[in-house]
């Protein structure tokens, strides 16, 4: 999930968290309830947890460099 930051005419600045790539143009303010824009900056992904976005970047990683298996699971030389 990642957090977009919406601003609205008459109250200001708010965020709301979406799925990635799933954030509308426009936002009902949570207020007030009028329509706002989406303001353009990079969505804030700070609450991943630590595991999960070490993973991720092992996987990434791995795409054009894969490490190397030298053993099997069992500690078996290959």
């Amino acid at each position: 999930m990642a957090t977009y930051a919406y601003r609205c005419p008459g109250c200001g600045d708010f965020d709301l968290t979406r799925p990635m790539g799933e954030a509308p143009d426009r936002a009902i303010c949570t207020r007030c309830g009028a329509s706002s824009p989406r303001r353009w900056d990079a969505p804030s992904l700070a609450g991943m947890n630590p595991a999960l976005r070490s993973a991720m970047a092992r996987e990434e990683a791995s795409r054009d460099a894969p490490e190397v298996v030298r053993r099997s699971p069992g500690g078996e030389r290959r």
